[in-house]
């Protein structure tokens, strides 16, 4: 074998008191550069940071139970979920599924930006790159859980798993986040480029998302349950690749009535009797 990619040993280290789950932490370096850029795309659209940690801290919060609870609901014969009394909890170890935390997420920020005033469509845009960046951080984690592989290749950069002495397999894992890093950059390139209607960028980036999970539910060989020979994240990803380019063609080129100016965002008073308006969402 000329190349090939190693898998690490653990993905549990200890530094002195402390132990680090590498999946965690690299869930939370993808939250955190979520934050990043989202709060600098607010601010330079005028609003500030104050509701993008706020918004952070409830659509985090509401974003990992949703992937968990989507993990439980579509993954419930995994044996670490019944391993111990608290592995359904077990976020650590593993085993969060995007759909649910994308959308658990997004309403719950939502929910934060409408009473703050703002629009929630203009934040939606505003996070959309976030989204995609914190997304392909977060894989790596699943590269210290030597999880998220795909099928056994001869490729000079095919990923070993311990469980398979002498094979390697396509590191999916690695796919998707350079696809998510593109991504990022081509969301942010035409959100420069074009006027887009709120939140169009959204549905963008919900289309380059699921085109290329499309294909790479397509290389995975981890345990799921299939319908018309597909995993169901296959026909998941599909649903939501057709929605989104159907929204999109909608939403930006073929809706005419009923348009209204792009609102900017609107600065949070501060003070210790700080009263947060109710807005219209837009």
């Amino acid at each position: 074998m000329i190349a090939s990619i190693p898998s690490p040993s653990t993905g549990v280290y200890h530094v002195g008191p402390l132990t680090l789950h590498m999946y965690g932490l690299m869930l939370l370096l993808g939250i955190a550069a979520a934050i990043w850029l989202t709060g600098r795309r607010w601010v330079r659209w005028g609003g500030d940071w104050d509701l993008i940690f706020r918004m952070a801290v409830w659509g985090v919060i509401a974003g990992i139970v949703g992937a968990r609870i989507y993990h439980l609901i579509t993954n419930w014969e995994d044996p670490a979920i019944h391993a111990h009394w608290y592995g359904p909890f077990a976020v650590w170890e593993g085993g969060l599924g995007v759909w649910g935390g994308i959308t658990f997420g997004v309403l719950a920020g939502a929910w934060v930006v409408r009473r703050s005033g703002n629009s929630v469509r203009l934040m939606m845009d505003a996070v959309a790159p976030g989204l995609l960046l914190a997304q392909g951080i977060g894989r790596w984690g699943n590269y210290f859980n030597q999880e998220l592989y795909g099928k056994a290749t001869s490729l000079p950069w095919g990923l070993k798993i311990d469980a398979f002495p002498g094979q390697t397999f396509h590191p999916t894992f690695l796919y998707e986040f350079i696809w998510d890093v593109l991504g990022v950059l081509f969301l942010l390139w035409i959100d420069r480029r074009y006027k887009l209607r709120r939140p169009a960028l959204f549905a963008v980036y919900v289309m380059v998302y699921t085109a290329f999970r499309t294909f790479e539910e397509t290389l995975r060989i981890d345990p799921a349950h299939h319908f018309l020979g597909q995993r169901i994240n296959f026909w998941v990803s599909l649903v939501c690749f057709i929605a989104s380019t159907l929204f999109f063609v909608w939403w930006q080129f073929r809706r005419r009535e009923h348009t209204e100016p792009e609102r900017r965002p609107r600065p949070i008073p501060k003070g210790p009797t700080m009263s947060v308006p109710r807005g219209r969402v837009r």
